[in-house]
């Protein structure tokens, strides 16, 4: 897939000086490759639309109940790692690491995942390499996580280097520039496989890394509920889906432990000042004592799959791709989505359309 191809960050413009006006950029953003004004509120016959439910084939002879309802997203920005090492198990190790705490920006300091594994014949330096993805909602603190994220997970892990995984990117994060510094002035720029990069002295030998990072426009968010009858159906569909869709290779990234949400969460809260709360309309144990649960009789568990990704058709893609796993495991009885009304996020993907069969051309 070539990136360079997505109006979301493909087009040269300004740099923010400010919070605010980092995010009128990424408002523009959106609308420069959409089309499209955010809308505060949906209409509400699209609201009622999502208590109905069509069929999707698991099976041979079964069906399962998908609500005709959407994943809604937000705007972020986003920066993608090379780590390589002298074998798979370092490159992993340090990647593990440098995401780790990054499941969801409403309490984590960022959003994080690992994307990929990279064979030898595919990194600058001919080593094993893996790709991570870091997210935050404006470039001032991606900066400043990336910088944290690299310099404490790995670079402190053997026979690493980082490497800017965004080469398209127009706008640059001055990563390894900071990085630099715990080389006390004996840190040495170079160029490397065609790369600018630091050699900074450490007790090892060195520590590469690339001068600057891309960081882009990107999209979080994206989701699946999973409504099985019991815990080990819906952790089985849950785990089948996320083996799909690491397996897509699309630049996502699902940032919960092991790919997985078990406690998915509403905007604000009913009763307290918090930014979030359970999604109770989901929960099972309050299907019974709660007007506006949307968990059906016969479900007993539920699980979420987040995602967040480069481009709003690599998100739609590996949600195809989840829900399709999902629904093959015996005991998951319904998919769904979370979205709140247009009050989070412009991006939306519906249930329908992404697994509707396109015709093709």
């Amino acid at each position: 897939m070539n990136l360079t191809n997505n109006n979301t960050y493909a087009a040269v413009q300004p740099t923010a000086k400010t919070l605010k006006e980092d995010e009128s950029l990424l408002k523009a953003d959106f609308e420069h490759a959409t089309g499209a004004k955010r809308s505060k509120k949906l209409p509400k016959e699209e609201i009622r639309m999502q208590l109905e439910t069509f069929k999707l084939q698991a099976g041979i002879d079964s069906f399962v109940e998908i609500e005709n309802t959407f994943a809604e997203m937000f705007p972020m920005w986003a920066g993608r790692v090379l780590i390589t090492a002298e074998n798979e198990k370092w490159a992993l190790t340090a990647a593990k690491t440098a995401t780790g705490f990054g499941t969801s920006i409403i309490m984590s300091p960022a959003e994080a995942g690992i994307e990929a594994t990279l064979p030898t014949d595919q990194t600058p330096d001919r080593r094993n390499g893996i790709i991570i993805q870091i997210y935050h909602r404006n470039r001032l603190d991606l900066k400043s996580q990336m910088i944290l994220r690299i310099g404490q997970c790995v670079m402190t892990c053997p026979t690493t280097a980082a490497f800017d995984a965004l080469p398209e990117a127009k706008r640059r994060l001055k990563v390894g520039r900071s990085l630099r510094y715990f080389g006390d002035g004996f840190q040495k720029r170079d160029t490397l496989y065609e790369r600018r990069v630091w050699r900074i002295p450490v007790m090892e030998g060195e520590f590469i890394v690339e001068d600057r990072f891309g960081a882009v426009s990107a999209i979080g968010g994206g989701n699946f509920l999973i409504m099985a009858e019991n815990q080990k159906a819906g952790v089985q569909a849950a785990e089948e889906a996320v083996n799909a869709i690491n397996q897509l290779r699309e630049r996502v990234i699902l940032p919960f432990p092991g790919g997985v949400c078990r406690s998915g969460s509403k905007a604000g809260s009913l009763k307290y000042k918090l930014k979030a709360s359970t999604f109770h309309q989901f929960c099972p144990k309050l299907k019974k004592l709660v007007p506006d649960s949307r968990v059906p009789e016969n479900v007993n568990s539920v699980y979420e799959i987040v995602i967040d990704g480069l481009n709003l058709d690599s998100i739609k893609q590996a949600m195809t791709t989840g829900i399709k796993a999902a629904v093959k495991v015996p005991g998951v009885l319904r998919i769904s989505a979370g979205n709140y009304g247009g009050k989070l996020g412009p991006y939306r993907v519906d249930l329908k359309e992404a697994l509707t069969p396109q015709p093709t051309t």
